[in-house]
């Protein structure tokens, strides 16, 4: 009976040395990443924009992030409760995500963003800029 309890406890141990022991190889900090816009400028009506998700440090693509929230409004113009269509679109490129949205009046639009990077614990959330001229 001990021994099946002693090599039990043995296990436990190992796992959780296994565990603790492959924490510090994370990565980096949840903060070391940003979203970047490609272009800022748009045109109103239908566009896609492509952000890059980057591990700031190294200044590398992020690829297979998930986003899993995005909301396109003209907060910046003082207009928050002013939303619009946003939707991911297919990317060609690692570490490119890109967004079909429908710009519906000229002024400033936001895009808020929030992701889960690969290998990192936390939530990568950005907030970006878009010009946008009749």
């Amino acid at each position: 009976m001990m021994l099946v309890t002693s090599s039990k406890a043995r296990l436990f141990a190992l796992v959780a040395l296994a565990i603790l022991g492959l924490a510090p190889f994370a990565r980096a900090n949840i903060n070391d990443y940003e979203f970047r816009l490609v272009a800022a400028q748009f045109k109103t009506g239908q566009a896609i924009v492509s952000v890059r998700l980057v591990h700031k440090p190294d200044d590398k693509p992020a690829p297979d992030a998930v986003i899993f929230a995005m909301r396109l409004d003209m907060a910046p113009d003082g207009m928050e409760t002013m939303t619009s269509m946003i939707e991911p679109a297919q990317s060609p490129d690692p570490g490119i995500y890109r967004f079909k949205v429908d710009l519906t009046d000229a002024g400033t639009w936001r895009i808020s963003l929030a992701a889960k990077v690969q290998g990192e614990s936390g939530t990568v959330q950005g907030r970006l800029i878009l010009k946008v001229a009749p």
